[in-house]
């Protein structure tokens, strides 16, 4: 692939599509009225997954995009935790109490800010409002840094069976440049007692694209990394958006690299990680070839949601939490971002629903497609279109984007196959906004492509 092409394509800003459409689609004319009546109708869907947010953290981490807050005290953490329950309460009251679990996940902020007994009380208060399946698996991310011993203890208790634990880079110069210093040791530490505890499946995140960062920096990181075996890994570009996220206005922008260097920093992670034994799945996630992460990309029944690359087969999403989005048959609800207000709208028994988006049949075919491509770099658009109601002609037919791309040997058709081509395939996010109708008309700033 020529430099001029990772250049066109690796610069350009596109979502993640961990949702379609994404975020920036969502409109404060689907709110609390919706959910209700979305939720009465979601225990005939099948098993749910539960999403928990937990937007705090010890210290700020000058590279993070996510929705937290930074707090030294536990208090605002027990407070939230008990609007939490109250949240549960209502979307149990509102779906009717019989609702099936089938996975849950806890993010972040840290979850891990919280006290073993603050987590265990939530965990016994999920399991009295929903009908938990007998397997029912739960996550929890987690900093190595602030990880003790007695909350190892409580995430084994409560069925915790996958941890996801934030890396991002070992080099010091890069943790100096993004201001969190995580030693290999600290680390260490955190997986030797999780999987002394029982938790079987370990993740690790690792970001590239960070300031001072080097193809060499990543390769030692990867080397560190690998020597504890986790069973997943996830790799992901630092998104640089300083205008939204005021902590990302500390980092130097002079010392990020370009769309080359990115591409080149991607590429030597997911080499020196397949050398080490892991499986490519996907765009960006690694996984030890007996994992189910690894078998559903096999299988060709790997999906994606807010988590990125999953086995979660749930239709169905409760987002609990301020900020946090569900995604439902019917289409997405997000609920309120400030805090306050989250707990305001809770407080007047009011389910905090901000804002959301209903799907047409369209959008679920769209959806469809941009999926597929995401999971296996191939869309059959027959067959995802079959008893859509909808001839596919209209999904490429006049599609600029889709032309250019062809043009310039990123993808392939033959019949109503797609097919992104092997050495483009870290562009796969702009093949997938071929397919967006939304694309660029929300005026969004996302993410660079590689």
């Amino acid at each position: 692939m020529s430099d001029d092409l990772i250049a066109k394509y690796g610069d350009a800003r596109v979502p993640r599509y961990t949702s379609y459409p994404t975020a920036a689609a969502f409109s404060a004319a689907v709110g609390p009225d919706e959910y209700a009546g979305n939720l009465a109708h979601i225990a005939a869907a099948g098993p749910v997954s539960v999403y928990l947010h937990v937007p705090f953290c010890r210290s700020i981490c000058w590279y993070c995009g996510c929705h937290t807050t930074i707090t030294r005290q536990d208090a605002p953490v027990a407070d939230y935790l008990d609007v939490m329950k109250e949240e549960i309460e209502l979307v149990s009251f509102a779906a009717g109490n019989d609702v099936p679990v089938k996975y849950v996940h806890f993010g972040g902020g840290t979850p891990s800010v919280m006290k073993p007994q603050e987590f265990s009380a939530l965990m016994a208060k999920l399991r009295s409002a929903f009908t938990f399946e007998a397997k029912a698996g739960v996550a929890v991310e987690i900093d190595p840094r602030t990880l003790v011993a007695p909350m190892i203890d409580a995430l084994a208790e409560n069925g915790v069976d996958r941890a996801s634990l934030g890396v991002q880079s070992f080099d010091p110069i890069v943790q100096a440049g993004i201001k969190r210093l995580q030693s290999f040791e600290q680390t260490e530490r955190a997986v030797a007692g999780l999987r002394s505890a029982g938790v079987s499946s370990i993740n690790f995140d690792l970001i590239y694209g960070l300031p001072k960062q080097t193809v060499q920096s990543c390769i030692e990181t990867v080397r560190l990394a690998a020597e504890l075996r986790p069973e997943r890994f996830a790799v992901f570009g630092y998104a640089h958006i300083p205008a939204f996220k005021k902590n990302q206005r500390l980092i130097d922008e002079a010392s990020l690299p370009d769309a080359k260097q990115r591409n080149e920093q991607a590429e030597v992670i997911a080499e020196e990680l397949q050398k080490a034994g892991y499986l490519r799945i996907g765009l960006d996630h690694f996984a030890l070839p007996n994992d189910q992460l690894a078998l559903a990309a096999r299988n060709r029944t790997l999906r994606r949601n807010f988590q990125g690359y999953t086995t979660d087969d749930c239709d169905s999403l409760i987002g609990l939490g301020a900020s946090a989005i569900g995604r439902l048959p019917a289409g997405y609800m997000q609920n309120h971002v400030p805090l306050g207000l989250y707990a305001e709208r809770i407080a007047f028994g009011v389910l905090p629903t901000a804002k959301g988006y209903l799907l047409s049949e369209e959008d679920k075919l769209r959806a469809r497609v941009i999926e597929r491509l995401m999971c296996d770099f191939e869309a059959d658009l027959g067959q995802l279109s079959s008893g859509s109601g909808f001839d596919t002609g209209f999904l490429v037919e006049r599609n600029d984007r889709l032309g250019e791309l062809m043009a310039d040997g990123v993808v392939t058709i033959s019949g109503e196959r797609i097919v992104v081509c092997e050495e483009a395939r870290f562009m796969v996010r702009a093949v997938a906004a071929a397919f967006d109708a939304y694309f660029s008309s929300h005026g969004h700033t996302h993410s660079k492509a590689a």
